[in-house]
């Protein structure tokens, strides 16, 4: 079955609009796993707007499930953010999914494009290989991208679905899904494992899976907001429930 790993930055976006600690970012992680999630996710990014790097390092010490840390690694140092790279050397997650969003930007919205970045990555994963640090790139449903990216050698790629989901509320989804669908082919074709997300919910994430061999999906927007309703243990259940086959 595809692991859920769930992102806890809205968490933290929360909890920086006041300065009383709550809610409590290890608190919602820990109610996450206990329920069943099998990784977290954090994205820290250098304004700091949500994911803090001592949130990071706290997680790092609690967590007895898959770590993912994803973020730009091109981040620098600005402040008390001491780069990204910096938090992936310190902590050594399980996984580091790269991702390439700007400073300004709202969220990840597009995967890397290895015509222009490839050479830039190169020492990066090396890097992060020596440390032990599993590799995903984050990457469009795009076979020229997937085949650089084969080329590349990272372990694994995330498959930025939010057009998949737009497809979904649109209600014509099925030329999207075979293009991810192909996609996902093709990546396992070239040795990489495929990880996905962005925008997946509860509505359009059973029919999502049914793509073979997706291991891993992160979640955090959505499942918070179900969280907001149903509360986090009653949330991540029913997340699993729909990465059991089931299509809503």
């Amino acid at each position: 079955m595809t692991k859920l790993s769930v992102n806890v930055n809205k968490i933290a976006l929360l909890r920086n609009s006041r300065d009383i600690g709550i809610p409590s970012v290890i608190a919602a992680a820990r109610a996450c796993v206990d329920a069943g999630a099998a990784g977290i996710t954090v994205h820290p990014r250098p304004d700091q707007r949500h994911i803090r790097p001592a949130d990071v390092h706290e997680l790092a010490e609690m967590l007895t499930v898959e770590f993912n840390i994803e973020g730009n690694p091109f981040a620098e140092a600005a402040g008390s953010y001491p780069g990204f790279l910096a938090i992936v050397r310190q902590v050594k997650p399980d996984q580091c999914t790269l991702v390439p969003d700007t400073p300004g930007q709202l969220t990840s919205d597009h995967g890397w494009d290895l015509s222009q970045d490839v050479e830039r990555l190169r020492p990066v994963l090396a890097e992060l290989a020596d440390l032990g640090v599993r590799v995903s790139l984050f990457m469009d449903a795009e076979i020229e991208q997937i085949d650089r990216a084969g080329e590349l050698g990272p372990d694994r790629i995330e498959l930025y679905t939010e057009p998949y989901a737009r497809a979904f509320l649109q209600g014509d989804v099925e030329a999207e899904f075979a293009r991810f669908a192909a996609a996902a082919a093709r990546a396992q074709q070239l040795h990489l494992g495929v990880n996905a997300g962005h925008d997946l919910n509860l509505h359009n994430l059973g029919h999502f899976c049914m793509i073979p061999g997706i291991l891993e999906v992160s979640i955090g927007h959505a499942l918070v907001a179900d969280a907001l309703h149903m509360g986090f243990a009653v949330a991540v259940k029913a997340y699993l429930e729909a990465l059991s086959g089931q299509d809503d």
